[in-house]
């Protein structure tokens, strides 16, 4: 068993996984990661500790909307190099299984990406695919990356645990370094980060979280083209809705009537 001694914003990353873990249990998954679900019996931690099993529908739909927005933004940069910021102990890199030519950099602090040589090392032997020990917010971790492709640049529970200044910083570098290129990334809105307590794996974790748009629209401010929003009641299509309870059902087709709610936590593409 792998010992997990992690707090604030970095403990975060154990609640999700918990929660693509559970979905992948299901008799009718959603996004089906059994990926996650290994690793959750290798790691010593008290998963009920920060959420409570009935979010993970909510964590696996946020998951595959990204992961199929992602899909789609790589289809139409063909040859881009994927940067996965704050990749934490995702498995996207399986999930989206790109092509031996793609490069793939996930991204995330040192200890972090220590838990996933543990847990996948066979990821070291993946053609295209190399981790970065950093935080995003340094400087000097891009320079790793080839500057003459494009660049599709994931991010999933990221932007918000960022203050406003390093989300402007860090998109600038990106955007000024390679040739044009593609972000999807989820996104709270003001109300969100202001009702930030309600949300118990932020509460519990003792995070904080910072930075929010009401307009997705305003993200040209931060040099980005906004292609496409989906607000949450959109997370799920109407096979994933197929695939769940009545009762969680009502509620994602109920949060189209309360338009504040639903804008709280949005997934965006955008292009430079």
């Amino acid at each position: 068993m792998v010992r997990v001694q992690l707090s604030g914003t970095k403990e975060t990353m154990l609640a999700t996984l918990w929660g693509r873990a559970l979905d992948s249990r299901s008799p009718r998954p959603v996004l089906g990661d059994t990926a996650a679900d290994e690793a959750i019996g290798r790691l010593d931690y008290d998963f009920g500790k920060l959420m409570k099993p009935s979010m993970a529908l909510s964590v696996a739909l946020r998951a595959k909307s990204i992961d199929t927005m992602a899909r789609d933004a790589l289809a139409a940069r063909p040859g881009a190099t994927v940067l996965h910021l704050g990749c934490g102990l995702d498995t996207r890199v399986f999930r989206l299984d790109p092509s031996p030519e793609t490069r793939w950099f996930d991204v995330d602090f040192p200890e972090i990406v220590e838990l996933r040589h543990q847990l996948w090392p066979e990821l070291d032997e993946r053609p295209g695919y190399r981790v970065i020990a950093s935080s995003v917010t340094d400087r000097a971790w891009l320079d790793e990356v080839p500057a003459e492709q494009p660049v599709v640049v994931i991010a999933e529970g990221l932007t918000m645990y960022l203050r406003e200044a390093e989300v402007r910083e860090l998109f600038g570098r990106i955007t000024e370094r390679f040739p044009g290129g593609e972000f999807v990334f989820d996104l709270f809105s003001r109300l969100g980060i202001k009702a930030q307590k309600i949300n118990s794996v932020v509460r519990k974790s003792g995070s904080t979280l910072y930075w929010g748009l009401d307009d997705s629209r305003e993200l040209s401010d931060y040099g980005l083209e906004l292609v496409e929003e989906r607000m949450a009641a959109q997370f799920a299509s109407e096979e994933d809705l197929g695939r769940v309870g009545t009762v969680p059902r009502l509620q994602l087709k109920a949060l189209r009537w309360f338009p504040a709610v639903n804008r709280m936590g949005r997934i965006v593409r955008c292009r430079f």
